[in-house]
């Protein structure tokens, strides 16, 4: 069949992704669709007698070097393989080709990928995975819950120096996938079994199947201290012309002078559910489909702080232009305000969670 997605599921260590991965297959096999899944390289080759602790420089090379060699050989097999199917199917990676860099020195990396004849910008396009879903470590946030029990190769112990080394390492990952257009990081919280929901609904997404309208907590805050290290973008966000009903949008993301341009289509199909199918486009369709720009809004240009804060994931928006001076916090996956891990550097000034004259489409109308 067409159109098969590819999804990695990453994250720090002890994140949650042994579960996820049962819950995804159970999920989505009930409503009809063949799971696929690629399993966590560098454990089979840790396994098969690689060790990455040696001391012989030679042989971690090489062992660094069958990890990728294998990581897109086994992705790129078992999306033939799927190929063959007559029902629909998805496939997901227990980790990704750029899991791989984060454990390893950036010169390594570049000539791995350049013997792979692959390159980072490759592998994080868009093009060859359709969405990376990053779950935050245990260790940032939920640390009564870290444990190295379930993973015999896992070397961050469950002690302060295990949890800041986990710590690191989660950030390093994500930086690893930072510019890929559909990487979302999933929080922790009180509730495991909402970490494990929203891994479900962001796959729904993927696969643009209906899904129930998520409450995104939000709040206009004013910065009373230096931001912690973030990861900084430059956002353009037009909306175009369309239907009743729907709503699209046109977004520019430039984080670390990678580019990359989406297109989204939200539809409401009921009061509760929508439907909302994402595309990146190329800069020459960008700039052609400015030309549909909704001449009753402006584009909304803003500066994009993100970051983790124990273990919530944060996106700071401070608008540009016109509407200078706003500065809005958003954060998905908290059930309440009362389950908010507000960062010290931060004062609300007022919680608009739900309030729709901050949306983003109503922001944009020319007063």
């Amino acid at each position: 069949m067409n159109n098969i997605k590819r999804i990695v599921l990453t994250g720090g260590p002890c994140a949650g992704k042994t579960t996820a991965l049962v819950r995804i297959n159970e999920h989505f096999s009930a409503l009809g669709y063949k799971v696929f899944t690629v399993p966590e390289v560098p454990t089979m080759i840790t396994q098969a007698g690689w060790n990455y602790m040696t001391d012989n420089p030679a042989f971690y090379y090489e062992g660094e070097k069958v990890i990728l060699e294998t990581q897109l050989e086994l992705e790129d097999k078992v999306m033939r393989m799927a190929a063959t199917c007559t029902s629909p199917c998805v496939v997901v990676c227990d980790r990704g080709a750029m899991d791989i860099s984060a454990y390893i020195s950036a010169q390594m990396w570049k000539e791995l990928t350049t013997s792979c004849g692959t390159s980072t910008d490759e592998l994080r396009n868009g093009n060859r995975y359709d969405a990376v879903l990053h779950l935050v470590s245990a260790a940032d946030g939920a640390e009564k819950y870290y444990t190295t029990a379930n993973n015999a190769q896992r070397y961050e112990k469950a002690d302060e120096a295990g949890l800041r080394l986990a710590r690191e390492l989660d950030k390093k990952v994500i930086d690893a996938w930072t510019g890929h257009p559909h990487l979302r990081v999933i929080n922790n919280g009180e509730d495991f079994e909402q970490k494990m929901k929203r891994v479900i609904r962001e796959i729904a997404s993927v696969l643009e199947l209906p899904q129930t309208i998520e409450v995104e907590r939000k709040y206009i805050v004013e910065v009373t201290a230096p931001l912690p290290d973030c990861t900084e973008s430059d956002i353009l966000q037009t909306y175009l012309t369309g239907e009743p009903g729907c709503e699209i949008r046109l977004r520019r993301r430039s984080t670390n002078g990678n580019i990359v341009n989406i297109h989204t289509t939200r539809k409401s199909i009921s009061p509760t559910e929508e439907l909302v199918t994402e595309r990146q486009v190329s800069n020459a369709l960008y700039e052609s489909l400015l030309q549909q720009a909704d001449p009753y809004r402006r584009t909304l240009h803003k500066r994009r702080n993100s970051f983790i804060y124990q273990g919530q994931f944060f996106e700071l928006d401070s608008y540009l232009d016109d509407l200078s001076g706003l500065v809005i916090l958003e954060t998905k996956g908290i059930a309440s305000h009362a389950d908010l891990k507000l960062p010290p550097f931060l004062r609300i000034v007022r919680d608009i969670t739900g309030d729709v004259s901050y949306y983003n489409p109503t922001l944009a109308l020319r007063r």
